[in-house]
């Protein structure tokens, strides 16, 4: 049976794999997570990102997804949302201040502790489920290239893999920018770096704003 959608998925495999390793909000967090918290900090942010894809199938497959392509004040009442968050840490990364000496050390900014793994989880869970172009792109695939006809528990194994997918590619994105090499060569760029990663939040929160 699986094989029947075997070309459905392999078209729905490679564009969403092309999305995800496309520079976004998602990207901008776990490099932020990474390199001011360490290891553990980016590998539950990004676990939290392929979490947050479920967000997207679970009301796809509800058939909210098609109530929102219907419904523009729906779809658009999404985008503020989402559009509104990522300016919340955009914002928050803009304020970063210059470290001191004492919160200094080898290769961290910040104590470990001041992040929960938890909150890393929803920090990565939120930046990805609140996402409109995440919204925008189900929309789109599920209506372009899944075709009406395919079963729901199809359409379901779909979107465990692209949950898997997502979270596996910025695992590796931690794993990279929590290495203790790359790590301490982001560490010199200090409050200038996190300062860099909130303008990129803010100007995609303003794009999604102008597209409204």
């Amino acid at each position: 049976m699986l094989s029947n959608y075997l070309g459905e998925f392999l078209a729905l495999a490679t564009i969403h794999f092309l999305a995800v390793v496309a520079p976004g909000p998602d990207f901008a967090v776990t490099i932020r997570q990474s390199v001011r918290f360490g290891r553990m900090v980016g590998l539950c942010t990004a676990i939290g990102i392929g979490a947050g894809i479920s967000v997207h199938v679970l009301y796809t497959l509800l058939g909210v997804g098609a109530l929102m392509h219907t419904t523009p004040w729906l779809l658009t009442v999404a985008k503020v949302i989402g559009g509104a968050y990522i300016l919340y840490l955009g914002i928050s990364l803009l304020r970063s201040k210059p470290k001191t000496a004492v919160e200094g050390s080898n290769d961290s900014v910040e104590p470990v502790q001041q992040q929960t793994l938890g909150k890393a989880f929803m920090t990565g869970f939120l930046t990805n489920a609140t996402n409109p172009k995440a919204t925008l792109f189900f929309l789109a695939i599920f209506t372009t290239v899944i075709s009406a006809s395919t079963p729901l528990k199809i359409q379901a194994l779909y979107g465990v893999w692209m949950c898997m997918v997502n979270a596996l590619w910025f695992i590796i994105v931690a794993l990279f920018f929590s290495s203790a090499r790359v790590r301490q060569l982001f560490m010199r760029l200090g409050h200038w770096f996190e300062r860099s990663m909130g303008v990129i939040l803010i100007l995609f929160a303003g794009r999604l704003i102008l597209s409204m």
